[in-house]
């Protein structure tokens, strides 16, 4: 099975609103979760602009992005991707 690509944006945005605490998501995924997900930190996702800095933290999984990212939504997603 090939990984779940997990692109955390560490942009200054992103990174003040809660992406930092993100990095460590290996770490701290439930057992069944780990080994499944390629994380790659990116300077920045270009996601964000004035009319959308409500939607930082960004996470981009395998090509889907989420907004306001955090581990829940990240484990959701990555239920769903295992389960297709």
């Amino acid at each position: 099975m090939k990984k779940i690509k997990i692109e955390i944006c560490c942009g200054t945005t992103c990174f003040m609103l809660g992406s930092n605490d993100l990095l460590n998501i290996e770490n701290e995924m439930p057992p069944e979760l780990r080994g499944k997900a390629e994380i790659v930190a990116l300077p920045c996702l270009e996601l964000c602009n004035e009319s959308k800095l409500a939607g930082a933290p960004y996470v981009r999984i395998n090509g889907e992005v989420i907004e306001q990212a955090n581990q829940e939504k990240i484990y959701a997603k990555m239920y769903a991707l295992l389960e297709e």
